[in-house]
């Protein structure tokens, strides 16, 4: 049997360490301010991008891997005789999962599996990481992606976005919107609901007390989680993500709490300080 490579795209925010140590394939997708166009997590970190909005006042755009790109990507474990399973960035966000069923038409049948994930960062790396082992304890493709099916409704994708600055730059509220919204200091909590980013909520005060509502969120189904990881996933919030792990340690039976950084293209539409917990109910 052919051994199987799990592939993503640079949306999915693992930790760099994981990636190494598992053998993912990452994609970047791509981030272009004016005439620059960098790699998400290659020529470009959050930081820079962050300063680089600083600057102009202005958000870069943001572009999928083209069909070219996953061909170069997916030759060279083509190659080596492997199988590849690549689980993209929700279809409803990008056309990435697009672009990558085109490329897996270059190939003979059977050597490139493509599935959506139905959504982003981290919600996408819950997959990735039940991927990874199902393929290290000998499952096969179809059996793979039988479990990711019955995953993907299960994965809860949760955070809160700090600012309203960087929804207004994107066109995604109003001038007036992003006024009040600083004055009265809300905060909105946006969920992923059938692969796309729906906001469900606002909570209004503090970050302590922000921190403490997409706690509470997350603990009240305490009782439906899958045991085996939850992410905390941020942009420039690394002590409150701590903080979240720390409790969540304590109060969760999680064989691991982990902590992820934010990239560019995922940091490009939040914002700064916007943090999200992340995990799977059980199937």
């Amino acid at each position: 049997m052919r051994t199987i490579r799990i592939f993503a795209d640079s949306t999915c925010d693992l930790p760099a360490a994981w990636i190494k140590e598992y053998g993912i394939g990452i994609v970047p997708l791509y981030v272009t301010f004016e005439d620059e166009t960098y790699k998400d997590g290659i020529d470009l970190t959050t930081p820079q991008l962050y300063s680089k909005v600083a600057k102009s006042g202005r958000l870069p755009k943001t572009a999928a891997p083209s069909p070219a790109d996953f061909i170069q990507a997916f030759a060279p474990a083509i190659a080596e005789g492997q199988q590849i399973l690549y689980i993209s960035l929700s279809s409803e966000l990008s056309s990435t999962y697009q672009n990558a069923l085109i490329a897996a038409e270059e190939f003979e049948e059977g050597q490139v599996t493509v599935f959506d994930s139905l959504n982003l960062s981290t919600g996408i790396g819950l997959l990735v990481m039940k991927a990874v082992r199902a393929a290290s304890e000998g499952h096969s493709v179809a059996e793979i992606v039988a479990l990711l099916e019955k995953t993907r409704p299960q994965v809860e994708t949760e955070f809160v976005i700090d600012s309203l600055d960087y929804l207004y730059k994107g066109g995604r509220c109003s001038g007036m919107q992003n006024l009040v919204g600083s004055l009265l200091k809300i905060r909105p909590v946006i969920k992923v609901i059938d692969g796309k980013m729906t906001p469900v909520s606002k909570i209004r005060g503090s970050r302590e007390k922000v921190l403490e509502q997409l706690l509470n969120n997350a603990l009240a189904k305490i009782d439906d989680m899958d045991n085996d990881l939850i992410f905390i996933t941020h942009s420039l919030a690394d002590e409150d993500a701590v903080h979240l792990q720390q409790i969540l340690q304590s109060k969760t039976k999680a064989r691991e709490v982990a902590v992820s950084d934010a990239g560019c293209v995922i940091s490009s539409h939040c914002g700064a300080k916007t943090i999200g917990i992340l995990y799977t109910k059980s199937i």
